[in-house]
């Protein structure tokens, strides 16, 4: 942490002064407990507990990646708002990374794994306070070729990008969002990237991104060509989707190895899942408007998606 409190109670951040070992000992503005100051060759200068389990605001050791991304973004957001690092909101017992005062803005690095338990909880925690957040990824939880059940409850929507998140890259200095995610039936993810360097431009408006005007996204996807047996494979080896649904065909007199790729396209769609954590509205018209475009259009070797407001000017 890079926020503490003297015995005098005054406030000490080490972003903008690193205080004297003399005017110790510091303590957690959260939980009031013993922190030490750390000023060494490795990590920049900031505050650890004396005994980290003793504070419940705080639940493990912060890495490099973390204090300095928390840093890189203070740096940033603080040119254009009053931004404050490790700012304690008593009223729902949390502490954010940053907070954007002026704006009810929470921004939350998030390095290492929580549970999805946790994340609903903070997250709710906040919308119902009035506070909105974004949680910003460090690489650990960077998208892969497949989406976990944690990497969906970090998941945004928007009418402009579809579903998307944001990542954060010490190395490379940047953020990334990945939009316009979407997974194919074989559960590989197909989304896009747009790369912002630390500190050039306006941090909210690169924030407000997947929500400004702009122009129609779009992304191709190759047909699947071998997609049939993929599907024969899944069922000679049982998996429990594609046995379920073999099973519904069978009660109809069917058999999935009857189907050709007609029957299984769109083969690339939106991301569905029970982990939708910081989507609040109701997608199933979406969802509907989307599948209904593609069947009418028929197969084509290229999927070409588009933002979800392309979907309902389609309806019209």
């Amino acid at each position: 942490m890079f926020i503490a409190m003297d015995k005098h109670q005054e406030r000490w951040n080490c972003m903008e002064e690193i205080p004297p070992v003399a005017a110790g000992p510091f303590y957690c503005l959260a939980c009031q407990s013993e922190v030490r100051l750390k000023n060494g060759s490795v990590l920049r200068a900031h505050f650890a507990h004396v005994e980290l389990q003793q504070c419940p605001y705080h639940h493990e050791a912060e890495s490099m990646e973390h204090l300095e991304l928390k840093a890189s973004l203070y740096d940033w957001g603080s040119k254009e708002a009053r931004t404050e690092v490790e700012y304690y909101l008593p009223e729902f017992q949390q502490i954010a990374d940053l907070l954007v005062v002026d704006k009810k803005l929470a921004l939350e690095v998030q390095c290492s794994p929580l549970s999805l338990e946790r994340l609903k909880e903070r997250s709710d925690a906040y919308r119902a306070h009035g506070y909105q957040v974004y949680w910003l990824l460090g690489k650990k939880l960077w998208l892969k070729e497949r989406l976990s059940n944690l990497q969906a409850g970090f998941l945004y929507f928007s009418q402009n990008r579809g579903f998307h998140l944001w990542e954060l890259d010490l190395a490379k200095k940047e953020v990334r969002l990945q939009y316009l995610i979407h997974e194919d039936l074989r559960g590989r993810l197909h989304y896009k990237t747009e790369v912002f360097p630390f500190g050039k431009g306006p941090l909210l408006e690169m924030l407000r991104t997947p929500y400004l005007k702009q122009p129609l996204q779009q992304l191709p996807v190759d047909l699947d060509q071998h997609f049939l047996s993929y599907v024969r494979q899944q069922l000679f080896y049982r998996q429990p989707r594609w046995m379920k649904l073999q099973e519904q065909l069978y009660l109809q007199g069917h058999h999935l190895l009857e189907k050709d790729l007609d029957y299984f396209y769109p083969m690339c769609r939106p991301i569905v899942s029970d982990h939708l954590i910081q989507i609040e509205g109701d997608l199933k018209d979406y969802y509907q408007q989307f599948l209904t475009y593609y069947k009418e259009k028929g197969i084509k070797p290229v999927q070409t998606l588009y933002s979800p407001c392309f979907y309902r000017w389609q309806k019209r």
